[in-house]
């Protein structure tokens, strides 16, 4: 007889498999390691998890890059958008640039420096090689984006689902 406070996903049971196209193949029994999760909140407000399988699903998004932070929440994504009848898309996790004292992350958020726009090539550069990528020659900006996206494209395939 009492309001409910926040909507819950009941879990089915089962192994989430999928393929990362960063880290491979990636497993997780969501009923298991997460258990039931919020849809809604108490508040009121859709929960993210929820809000962002509806609105790639809405977009037709089919592939996803994000950080390697994230790749926890990508079985309940998935498992969320099969339940609305939704195709989850490919993802990719990439690695985070972390600060070497703290092992936080780079971000507004951790305090970190903003970066440094009068020496754009080098902060290319910084963050190319910190992907695991080998260095790149261009000077330009506009060349560097050509070369790194045909470098990216040619480790990163994306081919047909």
């Amino acid at each position: 007889g009492r309001l409910a406070r926040a909507w819950r996903l009941r879990v089915p049971e089962g192994v989430e498999a999928f393929t990362d196209r960063w880290l491979g193949p990636q497993q997780q029994d969501v009923a298991q390691a997460v258990g039931d999760f919020v849809l809604r909140r108490a508040d009121g407000l859709w929960a993210y998890q929820l809000a962002v399988v509806v609105d790639d699903a809405e977009q037709g998004i089919t592939d996803i890059v994000r950080g390697a932070d994230l790749l926890s929440s990508t079985a309940r994504q998935r498992v969320l958008a099969r339940l609305l009848g939704a195709a989850p898309p490919r993802v990719m996790h990439v690695p985070l640039i972390s600060d070497p004292a703290t092992g936080l992350k780079l971000s507004k958020q951790n305090g970190a420096a903003p970066l440094d726009t009068a020496q754009p090539m080098a902060m290319l550069r910084q963050a190319w090689q910190a992907l695991g990528f080998e260095p790149c020659a261009a000077g330009t900006p506009a060349a560097f984006l050509a070369e790194a996206t045909a470098c990216w494209a040619a480790r990163f395939p994306i081919t047909a689902s």
